[in-house]
């Protein structure tokens, strides 16, 4: 073990002890929210299997890990050699071989760190009568609710599918930003479709280790998080397969530059994540579950999206109330109480995905990218993007990146790209008209 090894101990419920002083303990009190608050017990209708509620701790403690081991002490200042201990429920499934190599390449995949994950039996493992509501409606869809323009267009979209049965929205609570996500659920309702949609809030915030000094700033691990828990929810329905509504042009997140590739640029819905999640699912699940994570919006651009969006009957108002940034207000400081910075990238797929769908984005950003007196470094996003659509994008480049699972078509992927580049090609001409009309 070298000075950059970080070993971190996920106490279990009667507070077993590490083996020895090389290892910190973490466990409940990482978070914020008391435990009832962050997983949402009290509204699912059937009790969790196992493996799920396993799932769910191995991502709590990956996500706590990711932020309490910082990459700036680091040589490279970014990749981190991290070990993990958690105890588990079905302590025989996750100490095969398979698993533990399905686990790790999917950690890896997601954060670019080296990990390596152990697990022990949970001792003191009960049910509390309180996790199982049976008066709770069972639904038959279950999505990921971010607030966000994508899972805003799927659950406009589903709302309207020909059943009774309802769609269960797995919403985690984005501090500073919860009246806004409970708006943009409120634009679901509005349609009133014929199928009930219900809300589960979950929340996920960590707390301090206690050093006083900042967490770690990227989050590789939030994504898997949420879909860790948007899993439990679901075997708690019964439903086989969970949403995760992404479009399919940041899904494959192309780097902007050669600096981005691979985990320096955000993979949580990326194909090849998603494959490793649903290898890893299959591995320790129930025999014959067959619970399934995907990605109903794969093949679509942001402007396609948001023109799905606007068929199933949201307003341009709707959809511009929605929250797309990547260092919104909870995770910037001294910003303004505006939802979207206007100036990261996924702020700038946005405004091309509005302007595609709508002719026009009248969203209230915090700053126009193109503006002569942004800040160098809040500017870099904007530059980066103008050299990526100079330069041709080609097959060698989506593949030598972060590979695509077996079974998928390369060739549309690549189509995917070049249909999203022309979408981002609009703010180019619009920044270019913007330019004109000062100078005149």
């Amino acid at each position: 073990m070298t000075s950059s090894d970080r070993c971190l101990w996920w106490r279990g419920p009667q507070g077993d002890r590490p083996r020895d002083d090389s290892w910190t303990e973490i466990g409940e009190e990482a978070f914020q929210e008391k435990e009832r608050r962050i997983i949402g017990r009290d509204r699912l209708p059937g009790p969790v299997p196992d493996w799920a509620e396993d799932l769910f701790r191995i991502a709590r403690a990956a996500f706590i890990a990711d932020k309490y081991v910082r990459r700036s002490v680091v040589q490279d200042r970014w990749t981190r050699r991290i070990s993990l201990a958690v105890p588990v429920t079905e302590h025989e499934r996750w100490q095969t071989a398979v698993v533990r190599t399905h686990l790790t390449a999917l950690l890896q995949t997601l954060t670019g760190d080296l990990w390596d994950v152990e697990f022990r039996p949970l001792t003191g493992h009960y049910v509390q009568e309180a996790m199982v509501c049976p008066e709770e409606p069972r639904a038959s869809e279950v999505a990921l609710f971010s607030g966000g323009l994508d899972s805003l267009s799927w659950a406009a979209t589903r709302s309207h599918a020909d059943t009774l049965r309802p769609l269960l929205l797995v919403m985690f609570r984005e501090i500073g930003l919860l009246r806004l996500q409970r708006q943009v659920f409120e634009a679901v309702e509005r349609l009133d479709g014929p199928r009930p949609v219900m809300l589960l809030p979950m929340s996920q915030t960590p707390a301090g280790d206690g050093s006083g000094l900042r967490l770690e700033t990227s989050s590789r691990t939030r994504g898997l998080l949420y879909a860790a828990g948007a899993i439990r929810a679901a075997a708690a329905h019964g439903v086989g397969i969970v949403h995760i509504p992404e479009n399919g042009q940041l899904a494959l997140n192309p780097p902007l530059t050669p600096a981005r590739s691979a985990a320096c640029s955000t993979r949580s819905v990326h194909p090849w994540t998603l494959d490793r999640l649903n290898a890893l699912v299959a591995a320790v699940g129930d025999a014959g579950s067959a619970m399934r994570v995907v990605n109903p919006l794969a093949r679509l651009t942001k402007g396609e999206v948001c023109m799905a969006g606007r068929d199933a009957g949201l307003t341009s108002s709707d959809l511009e109330s929605t929250l797309s940034c990547g260092k919104p207000p909870a995770r910037r400081s001294g910003g303004p109480p505006l939802a979207n910075c206007g100036v990261c990238f996924p702020c700038l797929v946005r405004r091309s995905g509005l302007l595609h769908a709508n002719g026009t984005d009248g969203t209230r950003y915090e700053a126009l990218p193109w503006a002569g007196d942004l800040p160098f470094d809040r500017s870099t996003d904007w530059r980066a993007l103008q050299r990526w659509l100079l330069n041709r994008y080609t097959l060698p480049d989506l593949l030598t990146d972060t590979p695509l699972p077996p079974g998928t078509d390369p060739i549309t992927a690549l189509d995917l790209i070049r249909r999203g580049r022309e979408e981002l090609a609009q703010l180019l001409r619009l920044s270019d008209a913007a330019g004109s009309a000062d100078a005149a």
